[in-house]
């Protein structure tokens, strides 16, 4: 395994705590910053990656590197980091002192602000709809000149480029000029630094992405923006004289459309692959030397459950983007409690595309993961996002790559491995998709007719519809009781009642509390999950019981009718029961 360092960042010697129990105020961390000077020169703290430059170039002859990884996982920042170490046009010296590489020395000497550099990004090139997304991908691309736009003043760059130039800055560029663009920038970087260019494409295939996901047969957006990214990157990638060697990010590496094909020396490395696998993400030790610095070792088993699992190659890695962002959470606040990071930092449609398939029987496959159990799938990382949810082994692949799920065993090897979700975290996206789903899809008649037959005070029928739901759904925490709660809560929320859940009424909290105003009606709900079958009626008393000793029904002044039910589950059954007065 590489040589791995610590680089910390702030440490002040001088009242290292403050006044609020201990807690300690020294350590600083960059939340979404993904510059590398920007991070070294706030003295945030930074785990050192560097070591990827040396094992990268020094022991590979690869002329295209593809890394492949879910989002938020130091993707972007381990690029502008390359960036800072090669480019001729920066003093990346002091940025790198005491980092891995600069034990390196002759490396260092060879390769340090040697070689110009062309550092592009993707990820801003997506939208709806194809027109739009092609012109952000020409402010993109005008960005990037305008960045370098003082080569276009060079006396000994092709005049014809200098046009060229001209029109992507000012965004007036032809197609060709588009696809070229990238050849031609390294075209002139060449001429004026008289030697040939590294190329970063970082998060390549979002503008892919986007177009799978809103494709249609009428509007082509997928085909239209292939043609765009194909012609980009084969130009740049693909027999240009001027390129020294490309890096590229992305969440999958794109086969079937060809893009890489016929690339010299080209090599991919996804989450499957041994080599690289602890470059992204970070790894136990390196947790646990970040909490030591920030003085918070006493959350290492939270970070761990929420955070850790992912299994890249042969390695356990944490996501970043968490780690650190609750590391800032508790900063501010030193009982801060662990959340979902990362839910908002990726499109989570392709779960729910999942569930939705009715030509996939995968309903039993997502309890088991959702009970914490594994799976057994065929999987592959040569993928492709136009058929991409054509068969049920590529929907796995894509989870898998995209950091849904992760393999059970780190040393297990070939085309079918275990399967699991990683950690607590993506457990409740998980969690959140089902029952997302389950609300937008359940028959609007049949929550009907339950309503109808409570308010009728049939008990036996409401225990057979509600029965009849929990088979059409997914269950998951070994159908624990905040399940049950999360089940019943769905059913009733925007059916036209207010709904209430877990607020106080009386001594305590009913866990549904469902308010008819028009009608001046309510009905009163306690959940209980039972151990076996045979303690259903036995729970359903239990409930109607909480229901009185804790005075639920008291206080709502003005209804007319307040029906008050105990409802107990095992399993995929329930049994309803009122109280009778």
């Amino acid at each position: 395994m590489p040589h791995r360092r610590f680089a910390m960042s702030e440490f002040r010697a001088a009242n290292p705590h403050s006044d609020r129990g201990g807690y300690y105020m020294g350590f600083t961390v960059g939340v979404g910053e993904a510059d590398f000077a920007a991070l070294r020169n706030e003295n945030a703290y930074y785990v050192d990656k560097t070591e990827i430059i040396y094992e990268l170039v020094h022991d590979t002859n690869n002329k295209v590197t593809l890394f492949t990884r879910p989002r938020r996982f130091g993707k972007t920042l381990m690029m502008s980091m390359m960036e800072n170490f090669f480019s001729i046009r920066k003093k990346s010296e002091s940025i790198f002192k005491g980092l891995a590489i600069t034990e390196h020395e002759n490396f260092c000497k060879e390769w340090m602000n040697q070689y110009p550099v062309l550092f592009v990004s993707l990820k801003d090139a997506e939208a709806d709809e194809f027109d739009v997304a092609y012109a952000k991908l020409g402010n993109v691309i005008a960005d990037l000149c305008k960045g370098i736009s003082d080569i276009g003043l060079e006396k000994n760059v092709n005049s014809f480029d200098v046009e060229v130039f001209n029109r992507l800055q000012a965004q007036t560029g032809t197609d060709s000029d588009i696809q070229n663009s990238l050849k031609t920038i390294m075209r002139m970087m060449n001429a004026v630094y008289g030697k040939k260019v590294i190329l970063l494409i970082d998060e390549y295939d979002v503008p892919l992405a986007k177009a799978s996901e809103k494709d249609t047969v009428k509007n082509q957006y997928y085909s239209k923006m292939l043609d765009v990214i194909k012609g980009i990157m084969s130009t740049a990638l693909k027999d240009n004289e001027f390129l020294r060697f490309a890096v590229i990010t992305g969440c999958l590496r794109i086969a079937k459309e060809s893009i890489f094909t016929g690339t010299n020396n080209f090599a991919s490395y996804s989450v499957l692959d041994e080599d690289f696998s602890d470059y992204f993400g970070f790894s136990s030790d390196e947790v646990d030397a970040i909490l030591e610095a920030a003085d918070r070792t006493d959350k290492a088993d939270i970070i761990r459950q929420w955070y850790d699992g992912y299994v890249f190659g042969n390695s356990y890695v944490y996501c970043p983007w968490d780690v650190i962002n609750y590391l800032s959470a508790l900063k501010k606040r030193k009982d801060a409690k662990p959340k979902n990071y990362w839910k908002n930092t990726s499109h989570n449609g392709i779960l729910l595309t999942f569930v939705k398939r009715t030509d996939f029987d995968v309903a039993g496959k997502f309890e088991k993961l959702l009970n914490e159990g594994t799976i057994i799938q065929a999987i592959s990382d040569e993928l492709t996002y136009d058929p991409l949810h054509s068969t049920e082994d590529n929907l796995w692949s894509v989870l898998l790559m995209t950091g849904y799920i992760t393999k059970a065993d780190p040393d297990e090897d070939g085309d079918t491995v275990s399967l699991k979700i990683p950690n607590k975290e993506i457990a409740s996206i998980f969690q959140d998709s089902v029952i997302r789903y389950f609300t937008d899809t359940v028959n609007s008649d049949t929550i009907k007719e339950l309503l109808e037959s409570m308010w009728e005070k049939d008990e036996i029928r409401s225990g057979e519809i509600l029965s009849g739901l929990l088979w059409d759904t997914i269950s998951y925490n070994d159908y624990h009781e905040d399940y049950y709660h999360a089940f019943l809560a769905g059913i009733f929320v925007g059916r036209g009642y207010e709904v209430e859940s877990n607020k106080e009424k009386g001594l305590g909290r009913p866990d549904i509390f469902l308010k008819d105003r028009k009608n001046r009606r309510a009905i009163i709900i306690e959940a209980k999950k039972s151990d076996k079958e045979s303690d259903l009626v036995k729970d359903c008393d239990k409930a109607i019981k909480q229901i009185i000793d804790e005075k639920y029904a008291e206080g709502l002044c003005g209804y007319v009718q307040i029906l008050c039910y105990g409802v107990a589950f095992y399993q995929k059954q329930a049994r309803v029961k009122l109280l009778r007065l």
